[in-house]
């Protein structure tokens, strides 16, 4: 009986031990890696349904193209966002968007002292 419990405790610390490991922020070294990342999580970030909610409620009126500049810093924070282009001449809106990027968190970290940029292009439709 005594062996049973310490077997389901050893199954049961194992199976969040698992679980904590799968949610561990992964460090990016590699330029590339970390433009790519930041552009799949900007393209989900983008298609979830809070944004398109936001958007449509408030700014439904708004299409075109925005090309920006996102500053990334080591953990995983947006330490800047810089309007490259636009032919979105809602001042609202972009001030939204920059508040929006701003607030976001990306999901992974870079290593000590390291900064990247990375330029992205927005479609709105």
């Amino acid at each position: 009986m005594k062996t049973r419990k310490i077997i389901w405790s050893f199954l049961l610390l194992l199976v969040f031990a698992t679980g904590a490991n799968a949610q561990k922020k992964q460090t990016l070294t590699d330029e590339e890696q970390v433009q790519e990342a930041v552009t799949n999580e900007i393209n989900t970030l983008f298609t979830s349904k809070e944004f398109l909610k936001v958007k449509a409620k408030k700014f439904s009126d708004v299409k075109g193209t925005m090309v920006f500049d996102v500053g990334v810093v080591q953990n995983g924070k947006v330490s800047t966002f810089f309007k490259v282009d636009s032919d979105i001449k809602n001042i609202d809106f972009i001030n939204w968007m920059s508040d929006y990027i701003l607030d976001h968190k990306f999901f992974f970290k870079l290593q000590k002292q390291q900064r990247y940029k990375v330029r992205y292009n927005a479609i709105f439709e």
